[in-house]
Protein backbone atom coordinates (compact mmCIF):
# COMPACT_ATOMS: atom_id res chain seq x y z
CA UNK A 1 0.00 0.00 0.00
CA UNK A 2 1.17 3.76 -0.80
CA UNK A 3 -0.01 6.51 0.17
CA UNK A 4 0.05 9.84 -1.75
CA UNK A 5 -0.32 13.07 0.24
CA UNK A 6 -0.47 16.21 -2.06
CA UNK A 7 -1.10 19.98 -1.16
CA UNK A 8 0.03 23.08 -2.04
CA UNK A 9 3.47 23.73 0.26
CA UNK A 10 2.82 25.04 4.29
CA UNK A 11 -0.60 22.47 3.92
CA UNK A 12 0.16 20.19 6.60
CA UNK A 13 1.74 17.22 4.24
CA UNK A 14 4.55 16.63 6.00
CA UNK A 15 2.93 16.81 9.77
CA UNK A 16 0.08 14.62 7.79
CA UNK A 17 2.72 11.87 6.84
CA UNK A 18 4.62 12.18 10.04
CA UNK A 19 1.03 11.43 12.02
CA UNK A 20 0.57 8.48 9.95
CA UNK A 21 4.26 6.92 9.99
CA UNK A 22 3.44 7.13 13.74
CA UNK A 23 -0.18 5.52 13.46
CA UNK A 24 0.63 2.98 11.22
CA UNK A 25 4.28 2.50 11.45
CA UNK A 26 4.84 2.86 7.57
CA UNK A 27 7.76 4.99 6.74
CA UNK A 28 7.53 8.30 4.81
CA UNK A 29 9.38 9.70 1.72
CA UNK A 30 9.29 13.36 1.65
CA UNK A 31 9.59 14.45 -1.84
CA UNK A 32 11.64 17.69 -0.98
CA UNK A 33 14.38 16.14 0.71
CA UNK A 34 14.49 13.84 -3.19
CA UNK A 35 14.08 16.96 -4.98
CA UNK A 36 17.59 18.05 -2.89
CA UNK A 37 18.89 15.23 -2.95
CA UNK A 38 19.32 15.16 -6.82
CA UNK A 39 19.66 18.81 -7.05
CA UNK A 40 22.37 18.50 -4.35
CA UNK A 41 23.94 15.61 -5.43
CA UNK A 42 23.73 17.31 -9.37
CA UNK A 43 23.03 20.28 -10.41
CA UNK A 44 22.83 19.45 -14.00
CA UNK A 45 19.81 17.14 -12.60
CA UNK A 46 17.26 19.18 -14.74
CA UNK A 47 15.84 21.68 -12.52
CA UNK A 48 16.57 23.66 -9.82
CA UNK A 49 15.85 24.29 -6.12
CA UNK A 50 13.83 27.20 -7.37
CA UNK A 51 11.91 26.04 -10.41
CA UNK A 52 8.08 26.02 -10.36
CA UNK A 53 5.88 22.82 -9.13
CA UNK A 54 5.34 21.50 -12.48
CA UNK A 55 8.77 21.47 -13.85
CA UNK A 56 10.41 19.93 -11.15
CA UNK A 57 7.38 17.65 -10.50
CA UNK A 58 7.47 16.46 -14.21
CA UNK A 59 11.92 15.48 -13.66
CA UNK A 60 10.43 13.94 -10.09
CA UNK A 61 7.46 11.72 -11.22
CA UNK A 62 9.53 9.11 -13.55
CA UNK A 63 11.52 8.08 -9.84
CA UNK A 64 8.67 8.53 -7.81
CA UNK A 65 6.81 6.37 -10.32
CA UNK A 66 9.59 3.80 -10.00
CA UNK A 67 9.39 3.72 -5.80
CA UNK A 68 5.85 3.49 -5.93
CA UNK A 69 5.59 0.45 -8.23
CA UNK A 70 8.76 -0.85 -6.62
CA UNK A 71 6.51 -0.78 -3.42
CA UNK A 72 3.41 -2.30 -4.46
CA UNK A 73 5.80 -5.23 -6.08
CA UNK A 74 7.37 -6.19 -2.76
CA UNK A 75 3.99 -5.43 -1.11
CA UNK A 76 6.09 -2.70 1.27
CA UNK A 77 4.02 0.13 2.30
CA UNK A 78 5.55 3.32 1.88
CA UNK A 79 3.51 6.94 2.57
CA UNK A 80 4.76 9.75 0.03
CA UNK A 81 4.28 13.37 0.17
CA UNK A 82 4.95 16.39 -1.34
CA UNK A 83 3.64 19.39 -3.61
CA UNK A 84 5.16 17.81 -6.76
CA UNK A 85 3.12 14.75 -6.93
CA UNK A 86 -0.06 16.39 -9.89
CA UNK A 87 -3.00 14.98 -10.43
CA UNK A 88 -2.65 14.10 -13.82
CA UNK A 89 0.62 12.05 -13.05
CA UNK A 90 -1.88 9.27 -11.39
CA UNK A 91 -3.32 8.52 -14.95
CA UNK A 92 0.08 7.25 -15.67
CA UNK A 93 -0.65 4.30 -13.18
CA UNK A 94 -1.92 1.10 -14.43
CA UNK A 95 -4.95 0.10 -12.66
CA UNK A 96 -2.89 -3.05 -10.29
CA UNK A 97 -0.92 -0.33 -8.86
CA UNK A 98 -3.57 1.98 -8.38
CA UNK A 99 -6.01 0.03 -6.55
CA UNK A 100 -3.07 -0.15 -3.73
CA UNK A 101 -2.55 3.31 -3.58
CA UNK A 102 -4.64 5.66 -1.35
CA UNK A 103 -4.39 9.56 -2.41
CA UNK A 104 -5.05 12.85 -0.50
CA UNK A 105 -5.02 16.13 -2.21
CA UNK A 106 -5.64 18.43 0.32
CA UNK A 107 -6.08 22.35 0.33
CA UNK A 108 -7.25 25.45 2.18
CA UNK A 109 -10.44 27.67 1.24
CA UNK A 110 -9.86 31.00 0.84
CA UNK A 111 -11.94 31.85 3.93
CA UNK A 112 -9.33 29.67 5.97
CA UNK A 113 -6.20 31.66 4.63
CA UNK A 114 -7.87 34.65 4.99
CA UNK A 115 -8.42 33.84 8.64
CA UNK A 116 -5.00 31.86 9.63
CA UNK A 117 -2.46 32.73 7.41
CA UNK A 118 -0.20 34.09 10.28
CA UNK A 119 -1.90 32.46 13.19
CA UNK A 120 -1.92 28.76 11.62
CA UNK A 121 -0.15 28.69 8.18
CA UNK A 122 3.23 30.70 8.67
CA UNK A 123 3.31 29.41 12.38
CA UNK A 124 3.33 25.76 11.80
CA UNK A 125 4.87 25.53 8.54
CA UNK A 126 7.86 24.42 10.83
CA UNK A 127 5.99 21.79 12.77
CA UNK A 128 8.01 18.42 11.70
CA UNK A 129 10.73 19.99 8.97
CA UNK A 130 12.96 23.48 9.91
CA UNK A 131 11.86 25.81 7.53
CA UNK A 132 14.45 29.00 7.98
CA UNK A 133 13.42 30.52 5.00
CA UNK A 134 10.44 32.98 5.77
CA UNK A 135 7.25 32.86 4.41
CA UNK A 136 7.61 34.68 0.65
CA UNK A 137 4.11 34.27 -0.70
CA UNK A 138 1.24 36.70 -0.10
CA UNK A 139 -2.22 35.91 1.04
CA UNK A 140 -3.23 36.93 -2.35
CA UNK A 141 -0.50 34.50 -4.11
CA UNK A 142 -1.25 31.43 -1.50
CA UNK A 143 -4.78 31.74 -2.31
CA UNK A 144 -4.25 31.81 -5.98
CA UNK A 145 -1.93 28.71 -5.59
CA UNK A 146 -5.32 26.63 -3.92
CA UNK A 147 -7.68 27.89 -6.05
CA UNK A 148 -5.58 26.54 -9.05
CA UNK A 149 -4.88 23.04 -7.08
CA UNK A 150 -8.38 22.92 -6.23
CA UNK A 151 -9.45 23.50 -10.02
CA UNK A 152 -6.97 20.56 -11.07
CA UNK A 153 -8.07 17.93 -8.57
CA UNK A 154 -11.33 18.26 -9.58
CA UNK A 155 -11.01 18.69 -13.33
CA UNK A 156 -9.52 15.41 -12.88
CA UNK A 157 -11.80 13.74 -10.84
CA UNK A 158 -9.19 12.81 -7.74
CA UNK A 159 -10.18 13.18 -4.39
CA UNK A 160 -9.68 16.67 -2.84
CA UNK A 161 -10.10 17.30 0.65
CA UNK A 162 -10.63 20.99 1.60
CA UNK A 163 -9.76 22.49 4.83
CA UNK A 164 -12.79 25.30 5.30
CA UNK A 165 -12.64 26.65 8.58
CA UNK A 166 -11.45 24.41 11.91
CA UNK A 167 -8.26 22.76 9.93
CA UNK A 168 -8.44 20.27 13.74
CA UNK A 169 -11.71 19.01 13.30
CA UNK A 170 -11.67 18.91 9.11
CA UNK A 171 -8.46 16.98 9.30
CA UNK A 172 -10.06 14.20 11.00
CA UNK A 173 -11.89 13.86 7.81
CA UNK A 174 -9.18 13.24 5.69
CA UNK A 175 -7.73 10.44 8.65
CA UNK A 176 -11.19 8.39 8.18
CA UNK A 177 -10.74 8.50 4.32
CA UNK A 178 -7.48 7.06 4.90
CA UNK A 179 -8.32 4.48 7.65
CA UNK A 180 -11.51 3.50 5.47
CA UNK A 181 -9.42 2.94 2.30
CA UNK A 182 -6.43 0.76 4.30
CA UNK A 183 -9.04 -1.51 5.27
CA UNK A 184 -9.83 -1.68 1.47
CA UNK A 185 -6.64 -2.30 0.88
CA UNK A 186 -6.00 -4.61 3.26
CA UNK A 187 -9.01 -6.87 1.90
CA UNK A 188 -7.39 -7.08 -1.58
Amino acid sequence: MIILISAVGSTGKTLMAQKLLEKYHISYLSIDHLKMGLYRGDRLCGFTSLDNTEVIGDKLWPIIKGIIRTNIENEQHLIIEGCYILPHYLKDLDINYSEKIISVFLGFSTNYIQENFEARIVKYRNAVELRSWPEERTITELIEEHKEFKSHCLQLGVRYFEIDNDYDKEILEVYDYIDAEKLRIDLI
